[in-house]
């Protein structure tokens, strides 16, 4: 196309759903390149054996273990990323998350809490963030829990959900990790891009994964465009990579090492490493009676003894239940106990570690590697070890007996951290603004750029970090200088 473009994304999820709403609000030309296509609205995205027994929407992509052994991530390609099947679970991280903690191997933020709390109050309205009240089943086990003696307390979970949601049993039962056909879940497409989609300044492509990056041929440092595997080459003044922290750091290291960049610029060696996505385990408690909730993810528990955790509800009914237990309990009694277990999904903030890291598919290899070994963090390895042991004890305590399971690593949901922000480029791959150090005007707006994970789910503060670098370039550019 020769049509030339103020900025091109990479990549419609949280943070280049976001970047693309407020850049074209503000009157820039975007195009949104999106490698996957639209979801069906046929119910198809809510069927349990479609979406969990078959996997039919995942990517289907090979990478490579830390020991070279084949695996698939749980990754999707379609309009609106992975916030089409997320839980909607929308917190902000807390302020001293934004501080580095050197005995936990927590990286600092360039940016303070205080800077992104107006974005953060900007997405969560664009979201329509709020809180529900928990339902029969779930306020009693939390009320046993916090009434036992063992620092266990919760809070509402801020839930990005139609208010009428529950109104929708189909829906309700089936909102986390299923996509929505009503538009009762606010993900990056419905409550985003659809927005602005009718603006004549904003072009959406679909089916266009994006292949590499075109260079200014008398300055590698500055990019005019990408090309696509479908042989299109689009151009633009700004690129802006919202691919996630598997795929945005593949498409950089390729071009540092293809133009030569890798050798001169000091962020280079940092590309890809610190990869997070949050220790975590899935829990279920079994119960005499049959569970009645609906929503069931309401609450949020924590425990001071464990201040890098905490605790959601699954968001699953019976059904969707009975197809986890085979992994914990001989499948013939999976549909049974079904509808009679509450799951919980728990998880421990990471640190970072520079040999946790994604690698691209280079010198031969067949796929690419995510290099990650939770044995490379072990203050949070034991601090995520004791979540589950006295959670799991004090169901027991309460009359549920209990049962946990470690998600493995194809568990990339909340993955982060590989093209880390960082006001020093040795160390880091970003700047506050988002635009990586060394290059003119390639910026990073998914959760690559997360310093860290925090103890709850990333996508708020995904959603929040877009808009404040489409802020600053509109800034920029009012300035003359992007």
């Amino acid at each position: 196309m020769n049509e030339q473009y103020d900025t091109l994304i990479v990549g419609s999820g949280a943070g280049g759903s976001a970047a693309a709403y407020a850049l074209a609000r503000a009157g820039h030309r975007v195009l949104l390149l999106e490698k996957g296509q639209e979801l069906p609205r046929d119910g198809s995205t809510l069927d349990v054996d479609k979406v969990i027994r078959q996997g039919i929407f995942k990517s289907k992509e090979h990478w490579l273990d830390k020991n070279g052994r084949t695996f698939e991530p749980e990754e999707y390609f379609n309009l609106g990323g992975k916030t089409k099947w997320y839980g909607a679970a929308l917190a902000r991280f807390e302020p001293h998350e934004f501080e580095a903690e050197p005995a936990y191997q927590c990286l600092p933020w360039p940016i303070s809490y205080r800077e992104l709390l107006p974005y953060y109050e900007q997405a969560e309205t664009l979201l329509g963030v709020h809180q529900f009240e928990p339902e029969p089943d779930l306020r009693a086990i939390v009320g046993k829990l916090t009434r036992n003696g063992a620092g266990w307390n919760a809070r509402p979970l801020t839930l990005a959900l139609d208010p009428h949601i529950v109104e929708h049993r189909e829906e309700a039962a089936h909102f986390d990790a299923f996509a929505s056909v009503k538009n009762l879940k606010a993900d990056g497409q419905h409550a985003l891009l659809e927005r602005v989609q009718h603006l004549p300044n904003l072009t959406i492509l679909t089916g266009q994964a994006v292949r590499d990056f075109i260079a200014d041929p008398d300055r590698p440092e500055r990019l005019i465009g990408v090309r696509t595997e479908e042989g299109g080459e689009f151009r633009a003044d700004a690129v802006l990579l919202a691919a996630g922290a598997l795929h945005s750091p593949r498409l950089l290291q390729s071009y540092l090492a293809d133009s030569g960049l890798a050798e001169r610029l000091p962020c280079a060696d940092a590309v890809g490493r610190n990869y997070k996505s949050h220790l975590l385990s899935a829990v279920l408690a079994f119960s005499v009676t049959p569970k009645t909730d609906l929503l069931r993810k309401t609450l949020l528990l924590l425990n001071e003894r464990l201040p890098h955790s905490s605790i959601q509800p699954l968001g699953f009914d019976g059904e969707l239940l009975s197809t986890l237990i085979p992994g914990f309990v001989p499948r013939g009694f999976a549909r049974v106990l079904g509808h009679r277990a509450y799951g919980f999904f728990l998880q421990t903030e990471d640190g970072s570690d520079p040999a946790n890291r994604v690698v691209a598919k280079r010198n031969g290899a067949q796929y690419p590697q995510l290099d990650y070994d939770s044995a490379r963090l072990p203050a949070a390895w034991e601090e995520h070890r004791r979540l589950v042991r006295d959670f799991t004890r004090a169901l027991w305590k309460i009359g549920l007996p209990a049962a946990a399971k470690g998600i493995p690593l194809a568990g990339t949901a909340h993955a982060c951290g590989t093209l880390v922000a960082g006001s020093d480029p040795r160390t880091s791959v970003v700047n506050a603004d988002g635009k990586v150090h060394g290059l003119d005007n390639l910026y990073v707006v998914d959760g690559s750029v997360l310093p860290r994970s925090s103890r709850v789910n990333p996508s708020l503060t995904i959603y929040a970090w877009a808009l404040r670098v489409a802020e600053r370039l509109q800034r920029g550019e009012q300035l003359g200088q992007l």
